[in-house]
């Protein structure tokens, strides 16, 4: 994080969550207004993760093929070959995911998944890790392609960036004034098989069974509020309890405590609700009803 905020100013909560989804083996939908370093973040993370990194721009145009790759004819040697598509990368950035059709969004659904794809009727496993991360604006809906609900569900959280402060942006202009160039220079600070490393430690922190308990209270309660159509579903739960131990192991705890949940909930469940006509038109937003659950569900005490 400290290397990646050589580059991002200000912006140390986002940097955490980014890579607590990161060590819980999720995937991540940034959503948020051009210019934000949506991009540049998820540039300067696979860098210093020592990852292969690839980005694929999304336009209408794009097709299924050109994500996953095709087998293509050989003439010298009479036969057909597998030509890899990016998806063969350990960390995939999706700019403007919601520009492509939803067929070709559909391409990405088996490999964030499954850790896989299909070609051609041949499967072929992804080597890890293998993380997708998709940008999205939330402005200049005019021929875009809304991501249907099971391909936002596979995104274990949604996160906005946000507008520096006044000082902060300041900063981020010395600093181009220093570098010379617009290029960054990010440090690989650990290698792939480390961060293999450390998504197995997270798997090793303990969760209490009340903790459990106080995960599928929240969950449940965005099923139950009178605002919300369709509530977040177990993969939500499952996404919540896999976030706060990676939360908890950055915090240097064997162990979860509410707070590591409180810290990333509405992140992790509130682009899984959808919501009802009436309160969606009055302004009535999904992450208010998760920071509202919140206050009024009781946090257990953990010895």
């Amino acid at each position: 994080m400290n290397e990646v905020g050589r580059h991002i100013v200000g912006k140390r909560p986002v940097l955490h969550k980014t890579l607590a989804c990161v060590l819980a083996k999720g995937h991540i939908l940034f959503e948020d207004y051009p210019g934000l370093a949506k991009t540049m973040m998820s540039n300067c993370f696979a860098d210093a993760l020592g990852c292969e990194f690839k980005r694929i721009q999304f336009t209408p145009d794009l097709l299924p093929a050109d994500i996953t790759g095709s087998f293509i004819y050989d003439r010298n040697s009479g036969e057909f070959k597998m030509r890899k598509g990016p998806i063969f990368t350990n960390i995939l950035l999706a700019d403007e995911i919601n520009r492509a059709p939803p067929k070709t969004q559909a391409a990405l659904l088996e490999a964030m998944q499954e850790k896989q794809t299909t070609i051609e009727g041949e499967t072929h496993i992804l080597t890890p890790p293998f993380l997708v991360f998709a940008t999205q604006n939330p402005i200049e809906y005019e021929g875009t392609y809304p991501l249907p609900e099971a391909q936002v569900d596979r995104f274990m959280v949604r996160l906005a960036v946000g507008y520096p402060t006044g000082t902060h942006e300041v900063e981020i202009l010395k600093r181009r004034k220093e570098r010379k160039k617009d290029e960054l220079d990010t440090e690989r600070v650990i290698e792939p098989q480390v961060l293999l490393g450390m998504q197995k430690a997270v798997e090793e922190v303990h969760i209490d069974d009340d903790v459990m308990e106080y995960i599928v209270t929240l969950v449940r309660a965005t099923r139950e509020d009178m605002n919300v159509e369709v509530g977040s579903s177990p993969r939500g739960s499952l996404a919540l309890m896999k976030l706060s131990m990676a939360n908890a192991a950055m915090r240097g705890r064997d162990y979860v405590v509410p707070d590591d949940i409180k810290m990333i909930a509405s992140e992790a469940l509130a682009h899984r609700m959808v919501l009802k006509p009436g309160p969606a038109i009055k302004g009535v937003k999904s992450g208010m009803i998760v920071e509202r659950i919140l206050k009024d569900t009781p946090v257990p005490k953990v010895n």
